[in-house]
């Protein structure tokens, strides 16, 4: 029996191609091993969404051939289709693997063990119009599962390389979805978390009599019995629209937690962006929201010191977050990806000046976080707990509640794990979670 070890860089999405690839093998009679000396096939799932991450796929690969020279070393993803003729260079590097090949690993790797001649595994993602079927039926993580619905992006955002690693849109059919939603919410996954490269995008490159929205299939969703939450991943801040807020409303599984993708406060910063709406729109967006759900948590991505970001740019930004009022800010400092439009920009922000832009913002983060933490207290809501924790010598058994905030009850013992419960948030035990009684 050989042995396996993967190591997994970047996003949710490449998260869960690691878990179904980990699964196709287990199935193919591989033992699953942790990523040390010993194994006999390294997979590392690659990352290119920054300069950095490239540098961190690397060096995982050669951190990889190092540990047994006589493995065979896998690169799969994003950095495969963003570097793979340097790749097939590497002498770290055994077998390239792209995005949209996965599903093949198992052949792959048998043609690789019989010596037989392989052919090139790294197909141009940006003509392929195939949604590659990978799927799932268990995770490590035995309270939440994400499922992905979709693959690639059509935006184009002047910072972003993804959609030359990704590809155009590409839709999974949404009986498929269903199908995994049930197999897991069957199994006994209490959350379910729909994810995507650009989830918004669900369905729009499925064929007239196909036609599929996002909204349709969460509907869908909703209707699985067993399934008890539905939590999204991020968002399009343009979906949410007056009747898509409305309807979501009105199915009760849905978690109220919702991360509309912002990057910048200033019009003239997001149109250098080139991002698809500007912060009027995205303000209706967030009023739509809050006005069909009861002080829903809104969360946003930000990129400080985006090629030509003035002060004064920065100063809109800064004072636009705080009138959204956000529960919780991603802060990015914008980092020049080879490939990309911004890389090529004029007045490019000095480093210094990144820094300092992004401790205000987390600064201001960590304010927004706490009022409205303090928001929610006297509030009854349900928590799905997850883990033991111990704080100051007391064991708790920590989970979340629909809207994503941590909270607590006393720990009684391993069965509390994955149980749905209702209470009141009484008060602050720590800066970041909330006593539920």
């Amino acid at each position: 029996m050989r042995k396996a070890a993967f190591h997994n860089l970047g996003c949710k999405v490449n998260s869960y191609e690691t878990e179904a690839m980990q699964q196709l093998l287990e199935a193919a009679g591989y033992e699953i091993v942790p990523f040390k000396e010993g194994a006999d096939v390294y997979i590392i799932n690659t990352c290119s969404v920054t300069n950095i991450a490239d540098r961190k796929s690397r060096q995982m690969l050669h951190k990889a051939k190092k540990m047994n020279p006589q493995a065979a070393v896998v690169a799969v993803g994003c950095y495969v289709q963003a570097a793979g003729e340097e790749l097939k260079k590497d002498e770290a590097v055994d077998l390239i693997v792209g995005n949209n090949r996965k599903a093949e690993l198992v052949s792959i790797l048998d043609d690789y063990f019989n010596s037989r001649p392989k052919e090139d595994l790294v197909i141009d993602i940006g003509k392929t119009h195939e949604y590659e079927n990978l799927s799932i039926s268990r995770i490590a993580d035995h309270t939440r599962a994400f499922i992905k619905i979709q693959d690639g992006c059509n935006q184009f955002c002047s910072y972003c390389i993804i959609p030359y690693t990704r590809g155009r849109v590409r839709s999974r059919k949404a009986e498929d979805v269903v199908e995994e939603a049930k197999r897991l919410a069957d199994a006994g996954y209490s959350e379910l978390v729909l994810t995507g490269i650009h989830l918004s995008s669900y369905g729009i490159d499925f064929p007239e009599e196909e036609k599929e929205n996002l909204l349709g299939l969460i509907k869908k969703i909703h209707q699985i019995e067993s399934v008890k939450r539905i939590r999204f991943g991020s968002l399009e801040p343009r979906i949410v629209t007056e009747t898509f807020a409305e309807e979501l409303s009105g199915l009760p599984k849905i978690c109220p937690h919702f991360h509309l993708s912002l990057q910048s406060g200033c019009d003239e910063t997001l149109k250098r962006m080139n991002r698809r709406y500007d912060t009027k729109e995205y303000e209706a967006c967030c009023d739509n929201l809050r006005r069909w759900f009861d002080n829903p948590a809104i969360t946003t991505d930000v990129i400080v010191g985006f090629p030509g970001e003035t002060d004064e740019e920065f100063e809109m930004t800064k004072a636009y977050l705080e009138r959204i009022h956000f529960y919780e800010m991603h802060v990015f400092k914008y980092s020049k990806r080879q490939g990309t439009r911004a890389a090529a920009m004029e007045n490019q922000v000095p480093e210094q000046v990144k820094s300092a832009r992004s401790d205000l913002l987390l600064k201001l983060d960590e304010t927004m976080s706490k009022e409205y933490r303090l928001s929610c207290l006297g509030t009854e809501k349900e928590v799905l707990l997850e883990e033991k924790i111990t704080i100051d010598g007391i064991d708790y058994m920590i989970g979340h509640t629909k809207e994503y905030v941590k909270a607590v009850v006393p720990y009684t013992g391993p069965e509390q794990k994955n149980q749905l419960i209702v209470g009141r948030l009484d008060h602050m035990l720590t800066d970041e979670i909330v006593y539920l009684v």
